[in-house]
């Protein structure tokens, strides 16, 4: 995937991702965007403008958001994604994704899902409740990390998961993660999932990884294959009919992660 140029936006706007002359749209069937207020209004704003410009194709755009009122939902009201086949689902995230999810790889084969920065570790709660449903006998947590990733900026949580990072800065939340990194102004020779993979492989006490890459692929925007989830679904179940096991689960962009070891009893 080629990075994008990025543009000054109109009216005091953030800096916007210019559109990339004579290609062909990018395709989905369901865009469900995580959270309708500040950070998915501004993803619902990208899309929109993507599909008004001919970057973008999707049968509907699904926002998700618990308040009926989120600023998405007053934005679609006053005919601000005219362009767009958005509409709100007033929902929790986590009971979304079991609506969402729960039909299989097929029936999600063409959607995506868009996270919010400061959004749960929903894949991991995710497959959490699916492997609690499939095994109810059986015991599951969240453990610590068998050691510390590899990466310039990590923390563990008290419950734990952990976060990681290549920056050692703050970044713009609409950075779009190109090959030259604005912060260094050098050359971006890291990605998460590449590292956390890795970090997977010496591990012998993790019988494999679920690494869901968030990538920005039009206008600003970072998506997650829906299918990449429910096929990790797929594989812990295949791992967990053979006994005890751990997966390792981190949803990542290339500089930035959560990360959580599910471990099946």
């Amino acid at each position: 995937m080629s990075t994008v140029d990025v543009i000054s936006g109109a009216d005091g706007e953030a800096p916007q991702p210019q559109r990339e002359p004579q290609r062909e749209p990018l395709r989905f069937g369901r865009i469900v965007v995580i959270g309708g207020g500040c950070y998915g209004s501004w993803y619902t704003q990208q899309l929109t403008r993507a599909i008004r410009r001919g970057a973008l194709e999707a049968r509907e755009i699904v926002v998700v958001d618990r308040d009926p009122d989120c600023l998405v939902a007053g934005r679609l009201a006053a005919g601000r994604y005219a362009e767009a086949p958005v509409q709100v689902v007033v929902s929790a995230w986590a009971d979304y994704l079991h609506h969402w999810l729960d039909g299989g790889a097929s029936a999600v084969a063409e959607d995506v899902m868009v996270p919010s920065p400061l959004m749960p570790h929903l894949c991991l709660d995710w497959l959490l409740e699916r492997a609690a449903t499939r095994w109810p006998g059986r015991a599951m947590h969240v453990r610590p990390l068998p050691a510390t990733p590899p990466v310039p900026w990590e923390r563990a949580a008290p419950d734990g998961r952990h976060y990681v990072s290549f920056a050692t800065w703050t970044c713009p939340v609409n950075c779009i993660e190109p090959a030259k990194c604005p912060a260094t102004r050098d050359v971006r020779d890291w990605s998460m999932p590449v590292t956390i993979t890795r970090f997977t492989e010496t591990e012998p006490s993790v019988r494999g990884a679920a690494i869901f890459h968030c990538e920005h692929r039009t206008y600003g925007v970072g998506m997650i294959a829906a299918a990449a989830i429910v096929n990790a679904d797929q594989q812990l179940a295949s791992w967990g009919a053979d006994g005890p096991c751990t997966m390792l689960v981190g949803t990542v962009s290339h500089c930035h992660g959560a990360l959580g070891l599910l471990a099946l009893s």
